[in-house]
C-alpha cells in the first residue's frame, strides 16, 4: 500500500494502537486527536489538533489533505458521562454521525486522492445492550432494528464512497484492551485504579463484579493489524467484519493472571459499582500517585468512562449471568486475515504497558 494514511481519534484505544501499527508497517501517517497520542513507534508523524465536532475547524484543517489522504482509520467516539444511558441517546448518534461527515467531507470531492475508509462499530449492532444476541452473532444477519449511530455513519459512509468513489471496511470488535486512559470504554486503567486503592486502604483485591460470565475480547494490536490489512485487501472493499481475539475467558478464571501482572494477590470476590465508587475514592488515588512518584493524572482523566463500562463487562448487580454474547470472526478469516491472541497475554501486555509509561503502579 502506498499513500498517507489518516489515523482519527488516535490518542484512543484503537487509535493509539492503529497509529503504531501503520507506522510499523512503514506508511505516512497523519494523527487526528485533541491530546497528542502516546505511543511506541519512534517514526515520526503529523498530529492535527482537532475538535471533530467543529465542522469549520475540520475544514481548516482537513481541507489542505485532500490530494494527500488516501485512507482514513476512524476510530474516534463520543460518549455522554455515564456510558450505557447514551447508547440510546439521539443527541449522541448526531454527535457521532456530525464527527465521521466533518471528518471526511473536507477529503472527497475534486481532487480527492481517498480511496478507502475504516470505521468502527462493536457488538451494540446486534443489539447486545437491548436483548440476548443470537449466538454466534454474524455479520450477514440483518441490519438489528434499533436506533443506533452505527447505522447513521454507515449509511453515510456508503453513500459518499458510492459518489465519490472509495470503499470501505467496517469493524465490530468485541470489547477492546488497549493502554489508553482517560477513555470510554478501557478496563485496564479501571483495574490499575482499582487494585492501587485497595492496597492504599488495606483492602483485598477482589473481583467486583456479579455472576460467572464467558466473555471474549479484542487486543487494540489485533484491531490495528486488521485496520492495516483491510486498508489495501480487496477482500476488505466494502465489507462488515466482527474481531475477536479467537478465544473466550471468564473473569474470574482470568483475575489471578490480572492481579500478578498488578504485582498484588486475588482476593475473595468483593461485590462493588466501581461507576459509584471509585469517584469517590479521588483522595487515596492522589496519595498513591504521591507515594509511588507516578505521573499526575488525576482519577477521574485516569478513568474517562471506563469505570461504567467495567462494572457492565463483570456483570456489577446481576442475579444470574447476563445472556451470552458471542460472534463469529469466521468471515474475517476466510477473507486472509487470521492472526489470534490470548486474552491472558492482552491483559498482562496493556496493564504491563501503562506500568510502564508509570501511569498505575505494580504492588
Amino acid at each position: 500500500m502506498t499513500g498517507k494514511v489518516l489515523v482519527v481519534g488516535a490518542s484512543g484505544v484503537v487509535g493509539s494502537a492503529a497509529l503504531d501499527a501503520f507506522l510499523a508497517d512503514g506508511h505516512e501517517v497523519v494523527a487526528l486527536s485533541r491530546r497528542l497520542p502516546e505511543i511506541e513507534s519512534k517514526r515520526p508523524f503529523q498530529h492535527l489538533a482537532v475538535d471533530l465536532r467543529d465542522s469549520a475547524a475540520c475544514r481548516d484543517s482537513l481541507g489542505a489533505f485532500r490530494g494527500e489522504i488516501t485512507h482514513v482509520a476512524f476510530a474516534a467516539l463520543y460518549e455522554m458521562p455515564g456510558l450505557v444511558a447514551g447508547w440510546s441517546d439521539d443527541e449522541q448518534m448526531q454527535i457521532n454521525l456530525a464527527m465521521l461527515r466533518n471528518c471526511l467531507e473536507p477529503l472527497i470531492g475534486t481532487g480527492s486522492s481517498l480511496q478507502h475508509v475504516s470505521v468502527m462499530q462493536g457488538t451494540k449492532a446486534y443489539g447486545f445492550h437491548l436483548h440476548p444476541m443470537p449466538i454466534p452473532a454474524r455479520e450477514r444477519a440483518p441490519r438489528d432494528p434499533h436506533p443506533n449511530f452505527y447505522w447513521l455513519q454507515e449509511d453515510w459512509l456508503h453513500d459518499a464512497a458510492v459518489s465519490s468513489g472509495f470503499h470501505y471496511t467496517i469493524l465490530r470488535p468485541q470489547m477492546v484492551v488497549g493502554g489508553a486512559y482517560n477513555a470510554a470504554m478501557n478496563v485496564p486503567p479501571v483495574l490499575g485504579a482499582y487494585a492501587a486503592i485497595c492496597k492504599e486502604e488495606g483492602q483485598p483485591f477482589g473481583f467486583p463484579g456479579g455472576p460467572s460470565w464467558v466473555w471474549e475480547a479484542a487486543d487494540a494490536r489485533l484491531v490495528a493489524d486488521v485496520l492495516v490489512w483491510a486498508a489495501d485487501s480487496p477482500a476488505a472493499r466494502n465489507q462488515h467484519f466482527n474481531v475477536t481475539n479467537g478465544d473466550v475467558f471468564e473473569w474470574r478464571n482470568l483475575w489471578p493472571a490480572i492481579a500478578d501482572a498488578l504485582g498484588t494477590e486475588p482476593g475473595p470476590d468483593q461485590p462493588l459499582c466501581l461507576g459509584t465508587w471509585l469517584p469517590t475514592k479521588a483522595d487515596a488515588w492522589d496519595r498513591v500517585v504521591k507515594k509511588r512518584g507516578l505521573r499526575e493524572v488525576p482519577l477521574p482523566e485516569l478513568l474517562g468512562e471506563s469505570h461504567f463500562c467495567a462494572d457492565l463487562v463483570f456483570a456489577h448487580g446481576a442475579t444470574q449471568p447476563p445472556p451470552p454474547a458471542f460472534i463469529s470472526t469466521i468471515k474475517l478469516r476466510q477473507a486472509g486475515f487470521t492472526q489470534f491472541v490470548d486474552t491472558e497475554d492482552t491483559y498482562r501486555y496493556w496493564l504491563g504497558k501503562l506500568i510502564e509509561r508509570n501511569i498505575i503502579p505494580r504492588g
